[in-house]
């Protein structure tokens, strides 16, 4: 699919609400030039990855080199050779992709096979940018297994895992939007980050995670709370505020799980 952009203004603002996989890039354009664009995309969390082929009719080896210095991978002289074009094409999208694979495996849970730490670090920093740009909620669960150590103990380490596993599956279960994350948080932790979501909606979400989980039965013989495996909740819901930090939603969040494991564990406590 390709789509085109008649300026650069333009081309930045689609790109870092719909980052593509390839960039064509003109460097002689009206108000924005693609040098200043490229420096611009590179600046952005959101396409710093993607690969930026200049289309130019400066053949000077300075030209060029600049166009490299600023971020991009190749470029391509006017006039343009449709058989070159869409040769240079096919291999960037095809390192592009190799890699992208090689990304995502770095930010999978090795375990659970869901999103890692590192992943919801970075996703967290790019939502809460965009919310703060476009004036939005965003929400975040944070999971904690009751009584984990416990259920280790009695009835070992593998069976532990097999826990952690179910409970990644059940939360993966859950219908997601595009920008939604399910991630391991560490240990017997996970977190959801649902961008968009208002205090209301990350509340009922998380009631319908906790039942989920309570509803699969895994049993839970050293369980204080119940015979069966539960997990408590933090909800927090923020509309990002200009200068603040993204760990300020974590800090809230991590705060309500607090009180609700106080509180009797099992339970959903929305941060106030």
């Amino acid at each position: 699919e390709v789509v085109g952009m008649h300026s650069g203004e333009r081309a930045l603002e689609f790109c870092r609400q719909s980052p593509p996989d390839l960039i064509l890039l003109d460097v002689m354009m009206p108000g924005m030039d693609g040098l200043t664009l490229c420096r611009a995309l590179k600046r952005a969390t959101e396409t710093a990855s993607v690969p930026v082929l200049f289309v130019t009719a400066q053949t000077e080896a300075l030209d060029q080199t600049l166009a490299l210095e600023v971020g991009g991978v190749d470029f391509i002289s006017k006039p343009v050779n449709p058989v070159v074009v869409r040769a240079r094409v096919r291999t960037h999208l095809t390192l592009k992709a190799q890699a992208d694979q090689l990304r995502d495996l770095a930010y999978i849970d090795g375990l659970t096979g869901i999103a890692n730490r590192r992943c919801f670090d970075e996703r967290l920093r790019i939502e809460w940018k965009r919310a703060q740009r476009y004036g939005l909620f965003l929400a975040m669960l944070l999971l904690d297994v009751d009584y984990f150590k416990r259920y280790n103990d009695h009835y070992g380490h593998q069976e532990g895992d097999a826990c952690l596993r179910a409970v990644a599956e059940a939360l993966a279960s859950f219908p997601v939007r595009g920008h939604d994350l399910v991630a391991r948080y560490g240990g017997e932790e996970f977190v959801c980050l649902l961008p968009g979501c208002d205090p209301e909606g990350g509340h009922a979400m998380a009631e319908q995670v906790r039942a989920a989980i309570e509803a699969f039965g895994m049993a839970h013989a050293d369980s204080p709370v119940a015979d069966h495996v539960t997990v408590s909740i933090g909800v927090a819901a923020l509309r990002p505020e200009e200068g603040s930090a993204p760990e300020r939603l974590l800090e809230s969040a991590d705060g309500a799980l607090y009180a609700a494991k106080h509180a009797g564990r099992n339970q959903v406590v929305l941060a106030s």
